[in-house]
This record gives C-alpha cells, sequence and structure tokens, in this order.
C-alpha cells in the first residue's frame, strides 16, 4: 500500500510544482509560500478531524515534539527556497535540483539514523546526481 501514497506524493509534487509556476507570476514568492502552507495547513487538519485522531495529539512525546517541529521549521525553509527559486528559474531546472533530497536523504538516513547504504544505493545516488546535472547544464 506504502508504494501507491509515494506514487500518489509523486504525482501530486510534479502538480504542485507546475501549478506553482503558473500561480507565482506577479505574486511574492514569500506570500505565495504563505498561502500555500495555509492551505496544506487547513487539509491536514481537515483530514486529522475526519479520521478523529486530534486526541492522539495528548500522546505526542516530547522527543516527538522537537523533531516535528524541526521538521516543520526544515519544511518551511525548503518551501520558500523552493518557490524563490520557482518563481525566477525555469521549472524545469528547479525541480531536478530540488529533488537531488533523495540523494541527500539516503546520505543523512544512513549517517543519522544508520539505515543500510547498499551498492545499489550507491549506483543509483550516483546516476541521480547525474540526471540532474545532465538536465540542469
Amino acid at each position: 500500500m506504502w508504494i501507491l501514497f509515494a506514487v500518489g506524493s509523486s504525482v501530486f509534487a510534479a502538480l504542485t510544482s507546475i501549478l506553482a509556476k503558473v500561480g507565482i507570476e506577479g505574486v511574492s514568492s514569500n506570500l505565495a509560500t504563505a498561502i500555500r502552507t495555509f492551505i496544506v495547513l487547513l487539509m491536514a487538519w481537515g483530514m486529522v478531524f475526519l479520521t478523529h485522531s486530534q486526541n492522539g495529539i495528548f500522546n505526542i512525546g516530547k522527543r516527538s515534539w522537537i523533531f516535528l517541529i524541526l521538521s516543520g521549521l526544515a519544511t518551511g525553509a525548503s518551501w520558500l527556497c523552493y518557490y524563490k527559486a520557482l518563481q525566477i528559474g525555469d521549472a524545469s531546472k528547479v525541480v531536478p535540483i530540488d529533488k537531488m533530497s533523495t540523494v541527500l536523504t539516503l546520505i543523512l538516513a544512513f549517517v543519522f539514523l544508520h539505515e543500510q547504504f547498499t551498492l545499489k544505493s550507491l549506483v543509483g545516488s550516483i546516476l541521480l546526481a547525474a540526471g540532474t546535472l545532465v538536465m540542469v547544464l
């Protein structure tokens, strides 16, 4: 089931890039990010209440709070950078560089989460980085 959600994520991320590039024309990138974030906030809380999981907020531990807050700050910084890059650059160049986060995630997961970094991961990372360079240059 996870693969369906991953594919959905990919499709919606692609739509996000195209829709944002059109929508950001003539709009401050910071304002556009705030509007996008507000809509995401409404959707996320809507799902919380739709699935009746709002009471779970009282069961979140201190460590989880810290890392969720840090993750939110990283997301915000990412979105601010992404929208500014998208506003001044071509989507066909901005998006591949943004997706280099895949390679960075694999490296960070190996270093901090002690996940396996296999030969397959290494080859895939090199191919992703090479493909990004080919698309951007």
